[in-house]
Parts: C-alpha cells; sequence; structure tokens
C-alpha cells in the first residue's frame, strides 16, 4: 500500500527557513513588512518545500487560476481601464483576478517592488506601472512564479526581465506633437505629475520625448504649490497650448485656466494623453490609448505561464491613436 504525500504545512516552511510561523504568514501577507533577507529564505523555503504548488487549486476544489494584479490603482484610473480589459477576457475562462493596489512610482524615492503583492494560491502575478527590483525577480524565480510587466520601464533592463506589455508613448507624444503644429502652436506647457527616483522610465517622460520632436516645451510638475499662477504665467507669455501627460491633469488645468477666464480653445489649446470619462465630457482632443487590450494581452500571457507553456511573446507594444475634439479649435483660430 503506497504511503500518500503529507501536505506541506506553514510550520513546516517556518522550520527550513528558521523564522516563526508568525514571519511566514507576513511574508504571505504582507511581505513589505518583512526585511528582503528574510522575505528571500521564507519564499526559497517554501519552493523547495513545494508549497506555494500544492496551496494553488481554489477553496472550490477547481481547477481555477488565480493571477494576482499589482498596481497604483487608486493613483490613476487608467489601471482600473487595464484591469477592466482583464476581466472582459477572464469572463469565459476558469480564473479569478486577484487585485492588489500599490503606492504611485512617482511619489516615492524608492520605487522598485521588493516584496512580491502575493500569498499562496496565486499562479500568476501581473505588475502594472512599478518596476520589480532585483529581490522581486529572485523571489519571483525561487517561488517558480510567473510574471507579467504593464507600462513597466526600466533606465537599465534587469537580467531575466520577465515579459512585459506597453503602449507606444513616445509614439503618442509624437501624434500630440504633429497635431499641435498643424494648427500653427509653436510652444506649449507640458503639466506632468513630479517624479521623485531616476529608477524608472514613465509615460509621461517618453509622452514629453515625442511630443518635443515638434514643439518648443516649457516643463511644469503638477506637485508644486505655485503651479496654478505658473501655469498662467506661461499662457500669458506666449505658450498657445497646454498638454496634460495624462487627462486628469488636463481636467486640473481646465479648471485653472476657467477661473483665470481664460478661453478653450479661442485663447489657448488644451489637449491630454489616455481618452477616458474626462476627456469626453471636456471635449478634449486626446490620444487614446488601448489600455483594456493591453491587459488583455497580459492576461493571455500569464495563463500560457501559468500552464507551463512558455509563451511565445515577450514583448507586445500596441500603438495609440489620437482622438481630434472642441479643445483645440480649427487651425484659423491659433
Amino acid at each position: 500500500m503506497r504511503a500518500v504525500p503529507r501536505t506541506v504545512t506553514i510550520y513546516d516552511v517556518a522550520e527550513k527557513a528558521g523564522v516563526s510561523i508568525s514571519t511566514v504568514s507576513l511574508v504571505m501577507n504582507a511581505p513589505h513588512r518583512v526585511s528582503a533577507t528574510t522575505r528571500e529564505r521564507v519564499v526559497a523555503a517554501a519552493a523547495a518545500l513545494g508549497y506555494r504548488s500544492r496551496s494553488t487549486p481554489s477553496a472550490r476544489g477547481t481547477n481555477t487560476v488565480r493571477v494576482a494584479v499589482a498596481a497604483p490603482f487608486a493613483s490613476y484610473p487608467s489601471y482600473l481601464r487595464r484591469l477592466a480589459g482583464m476581466m472582459e477576457r477572464a469572463r469565459s475562462r476558469a480564473v479569478d483576478l486577484v487585485p492588489y493596489d500599490l503606492p504611485s512610482a512617482a511619489a516615492v524615492e524608492h520605487p522598485l517592488l521588493d516584496a512580491l503583492p502575493t500569498r499562496p494560491g496565486i499562479d500568476a502575478l501581473i505588475v502594472m506601472g512599478v518596476p520589480l527590483g532585483a529581490s522581486a525577480l529572485r523571489a519571483s524565480r525561487a517561488a517558480r512564479l510567473p510574471v507579467v510587466l504593464v507600462d513597466v520601464r526600466r533606465r537599465r533592463a534587469a537580467a531575466g526581465e520577465p515579459p512585459h506589455v506597453l503602449v507606444d508613448d513616445a509614439l503618442a507624444g509624437r501624434l500630440l506633437g504633429e497635431h499641435l503644429t498643424d494648427l500653427g502652436h509653436r510652444r506649449v506647457v507640458f503639466l506632468h505629475d513630479p517624479q521623485r527616483s531616476a529608477d524608472y522610465v514613465s509615460a509621461g517622460m517618453l509622452r514629453y520625448k515625442g511630443l518635443s520632436e515638434f514643439l518648443a516645451i516649457d516643463r511644469l510638475a503638477a506637485g508644486t504649490p505655485e503651479v496654478e499662477q505658473r501655469l498662467i504665467d506661461h499662457v500669458r507669455r506666449g505658450a498657445t497650448a497646454v498638454v496634460g501627460s495624462h487627462d486628469g491633469l488636463s481636467a486640473r488645468a481646465w479648471g485653472i485656466l476657467h477661473a483665470a477666464e481664460i478661453r478653450i480653445p479661442e485663447d489657448v489649446s488644451l489637449v491630454g494623453f489616455d481618452d477616458g470619462d474626462v476627456a469626453a465630457a471636456l471635449e478634449l482632443t486626446t490620444v487614446h490609448q488601448p489600455f483594456e487590450e493591453t491587459g488583455a494581452a497580459a492576461l493571455d500571457i500569464a495563463l500560457s505561464l501559468a500552464s507551463g507553456r512558455e509563451s511565445a511573446v515577450g514583448h507586445v507594444e500596441l500603438e495609440p491613436s489620437l482622438v481630434i475634439r472642441r479643445s483645440t479649435g480649427a487651425p484659423s483660430d491659433v
């Protein structure tokens, strides 16, 4: 009679890693509260014992695949649109999506994600908008956890970097730059989120790069206390258009300009990036980003990797498109 293999427990992981069961629990549920060295030791012990793989089946006893999705959801609505694309793709499949909210990479000095935001039972991880640090990459490999990155760009590519899905943000900037140039604009204000770290390349940086191929640009960080007065000053000194690095900032600029009785588009044009509900409501010229499509593509890759198949796609880059509305007026209005 063949013996039934014993189920690996949290006690086994704690013993092998040389830590308490409470520390193992913290690593699984609140990894940011545990040092990187201890996290890696616990993850390595769990992987060696097969703890994660034996925890994978769902509570319903089905073959449902559980995919963790980590992003700064509370900071940027665009990540909710990417999640919506994943949800639509998952609707006809046995897939559970488990969201984790992360701090915005722009708001912290060290944005690299060193703690994997997962717990036992997760089959794959999708990280959006926040780069993975070296220890997180090592931990994902030790745990045999497939990872897919969305909207994540490092200044220097790390060895063994996971598959990633992007939108061509430099092209987005060029599309708006060409449109504004055709309307007669030569100098614009670029309103962007402040970025405290140089560890990553933001979408806003690439949009600025594309825009600058066509126009002279006055850069203005939205986080400064004097941003309202400085924006008005730039416009009154000759800038003929204001570009928000995303539609939320364009909406903020709309309010500032309206309060100063500066008319849109008669006195100044206003444009943005993303093309969400705010842009439609304000009749804002913007660049449509295929966020839902990037989410669906990322989930397809994650499911392929979770099933044990090597994904044939390591890099997906989708193209944006220009959407012209009332906020830029007509060429004769400039």
